[in-house]
């Protein structure tokens, strides 16, 4: 076996960076490198940060998403419809979608998505508890009138939001799901299979 010219300090570094999803040693290295490159301070701050994140960091009671704050500022936002629920996979989803800046509803996390291949059933997810929520909400000033499904387009997607469909259909609430399709700016040639399918199935009338 090649020995590596690494210190091993510097190579624990890139042995950990390469356990980040999407990572791999090549960026795990260069990584590494600039954050050794850093002055001492912003290392540590670095190191610190990441240290207090088990800490500080937990799930909120109400929506499951990582938050500092039990229920999180979402949930607790007085400006926030709590009629209008966006189910989604991970609690990165909510970043994009709050980035985009047109939804006012709160949020539910179902931390994954149906898998059997992966051993992920519906009991890993917390779909029960989204269920319990709406129960919840029923018969207060405040129930739930509609579910946004905003699952993720791959077969594991589809699946989620098929079982969870299934699931609120005696609820008697609105259940949406996004739209997928074509997204700006790509040429159609290069859309693949499903992404097309689903453009097609979920067209909209031309004003």
């Amino acid at each position: 076996m090649r020995r590596s010219p690494l210190p091993p300090s510097l190579r624990r570094v890139v042995e950990n960076l390469s356990t980040l999803p999407g990572i791999g040693e090549k960026t795990a290295t260069r990584l590494a490198l600039a954050i050794l490159r850093w002055p001492q301070q912003k290392a540590k701050e670095l190191g610190r940060s990441i240290a207090v994140l088990h800490e500080r960091v937990n799930l909120c009671s109400q929506c499951f998403t990582f938050s500092e704050a039990d229920p999180c500022d979402i949930c607790t936002d007085p400006k926030r419809d709590p009629s209008v629920i966006c189910v989604v996979e991970d609690p990165g989803d909510i970043v994009a979608i709050e980035r985009a800046g047109v939804f006012r509803g709160v949020y539910h996390v179902l931390h994954g998505a149906i898998s059997p291949m992966d051993g992920i059933g519906p009991e890993e997810l917390k779909i029960k508890e989204l269920l319990e929520r709406i129960d919840r909400g029923a018969g207060t000033d405040s129930p739930v009138k509609e579910v946004i499904l905003a699952n993720s387009s791959t077969a594991a997607g589809e699946v989620t939001a098929s079982f969870l469909s299934d699931c609120l259909s005696g609820k008697g609430i609105t259940v949406t799901r996004i739209a997928c399709g074509i997204p700006m700016g790509m040429d159609i040639k290069y859309a693949d299979p499903i992404t097309l399918k689903q453009a097609m199935i979920l067209r909209n009338t031309v004003k």
